[in-house]
């Protein structure tokens, strides 16, 4: 049996599943102490269910710490950023496009060496060994351990990026080293600029993975866990550990897996109505769709692997204002709706009081919203459904219509069937998705590396990147004997010589339990 939970902003969602039957669920607050608040959403749905904890298998764990902490600029220490490039990229240093208070926390500690690659794979420069090395003692005297590591076109070719980082821990053993070409994608500064989010991140990673541990100890569980990434897989508690912008995004993907899972549809949209936003994203083989372009994460532009998803301010606890022309959000009342909605004895009209007024919910005490007029609360659930169909729209990719599956606890705010939208399904259990998404999830790697066809020739080019797929997979925690190869994308590069081609495979696997 498994425990699946998703650690959200307001709240934390908690199953247990025997395979593919949902025995028990709960919701409880998130708190400070985020170990505290796993340990009792576990405790709360281990009584619910009667399940003992000897008998859990492995427990799944979906988070936003470290979303936030880049976001709320805090709990993130100082990196050194090595960059392989030089003489070229003079004009354009590392964090050119970082906002201010965001480079204040991090520091400005930045290095530009000899190296990099051109376009077609030759050399910008040799690698520097004894400048590398200097390098590492001044980051070391000035007590800097977290290190990022980037070269120009070290998706093409890391073994630059690999040597660099080799005579780093020569000479600084301590440090702890992210290499760009492990994270991000062909674009230098996008690349880069995830590198250095990952080197800022590795030691509240290590925080976060321990709270964790020390809560299923507590608990008595004594099963691996693991927790969820941004492209609806898993990976083990040391791959986050190296690798915690991985998890960026990872609650709207929970939500897609587990509506692919509840619903038996594995192409359809999924909107997830939260307390304070609805996330919009497209199953596409049972899994998240992937942005096709660079995404802002707390206002740095990075090309790493990232769900397309379009977030709304709709929630159960967004404000409603106006009585001819009503507004909904995008300002939430988030946690505090059990103490400020009018249902709950507060003074603030809410999405979640007008769905109660309307009999689509019997939640708190609806004689106090009895005497609200029936006119406006009308015309506030048909200003939600417009903001429903208008993010569908905008999310879909024709004109047809589409199938749909409505999850989350906001999902009571939907009365009627969708513009754009074939039909329209709310499975069992659709209030904890994102949990069950994480409980069911599979363990998976993905490889996105520029080949030349001339030299590499094509099927051994694709076979060598389906290995390396499959080895990441492992690595993160899958039972080699499982795994698929469930995508494989070639993009040929016409402007590069030799038959360039960029591939992406993304292997997945069962979770290697035991």
């Amino acid at each position: 049996m498994r425990i699946g939970v998703d650690v959200g902003g307001t709240n934390t969602d908690a199953v247990v599943m025997d395979g593919a039957t949902v025995l028990a669920s709960i919701k409880a607050p998130t708190t400070a102490d985020v170990g505290a608040g796993v340990v009792a959403a576990i405790e709360g749905v281990l009584a619910r269910s009667e399940v003992s904890p000897e008998t859990i298998t492995g427990v799944m764990i979906g988070t936003t710490q470290f979303t936030n902490a880049i976001v709320e600029r805090r709990r993130l220490v100082p990196v050194a950023i090595v960059r392989l490039a030089l003489p070229a990229t003079e004009s354009l240093n590392p964090l050119i496009d970082w906002p201010h208070d965001l480079v204040d926390t991090i520091g400005r500690h930045v290095y530009m060496a000899r190296g990099g690659y051109e376009v077609d794979g030759r050399e910008i420069s040799p690698l520097d060994e004894a400048e590398i090395a200097g390098i590492a003692r001044d980051i070391a005297a000035r007590g800097l351990q977290s290190i990022a590591v980037s070269s120009v076109f070290a998706p093409l070719n890391s073994a630059q990026e690999d040597r660099a980082a080799e005579i780093i821990r020569a000479e600084h053993p301590d440090a702890q080293i992210t290499l760009s070409n492990e994270i991000g994608r062909v674009g230098l500064i996008e690349r880069e600029n995830a590198a250095v989010m990952n080197a800022a991140l590795v030691q509240l990673s290590a925080k976060v993975v321990g709270s964790f541990r020390e809560a299923l100890k507590e608990l008595r569980i004594d099963a691996p866990f693991f927790i969820s990434q941004n492209d609806g897989t898993l990976m083990s508690a040391a791959y986050v550990e190296r690798y915690p912008v991985l998890t960026f995004a990872s609650g709207p993907t929970n939500s897609m897996r587990g509506a692919a899972f509840l619903s038996d549809q594995e192409n359809a949209v999924v909107v997830d109505i939260g307390g304070t936003t609805t996330d919009v994203g497209v199953l596409a083989r049972g899994f998240p769709r992937e942005s096709a372009v660079a995404v802002d994460v707390g206002g740095v532009r990075t090309n790493f692997r990232m769900p397309d998803v379009l977030a709304i301010g709709l929630g159960g606890g967004s404000l409603v204002r106006g009585d001819d022309a009503v507004t909904v959000g995008p300002d939430s009342v988030g946690f505090e709706l059990t103490e400020k909605a009018l249902i709950f004895g507060g003074d603030t009209l809410t999405a979640t009081d007008v769905a109660v007024a309307a009999g689509l919910a019997d939640i708190g005490d609806r004689a106090a919203v009895a005497g609200l007029d029936d006119a406006a609360v009308r015309r506030a659930l048909e200003r939600i459904h417009v903001m429903v169909e208008d993010a569908i729209d905008r999310m879909k990719t024709s004109a047809e219509p589409v199938p749909a599956i409505l999850v989350g606890g906001g999902s009571i705010l939907i009365e009627r069937d969708l513009a754009g939208v074939s039909s329209l399904s709310v499975p069992e259990h659709s209030a904890v998705a994102n949990a069950i998404g994480a409980a069911i999830a599979q363990v998976g790697g993905e490889v996105d590396r520029v080949f030349s066809y001339e030299q590499e020739g094509r099927e051994n080019a694709i076979q060598q990147a389906k290995d390396e797929a499959q080895a990441k997979a492992v690595d993160a925690g899958a039972d080699a004997a499982s795994i698929e190869i469930i995508e494989v994308e070639e993009i040929p590069l016409a402007y590069l010589p030799g038959a360039a081609c960029r591939v992406r495979v993304k292997a997945v696997g069962d979770l290697a339990e035991g």
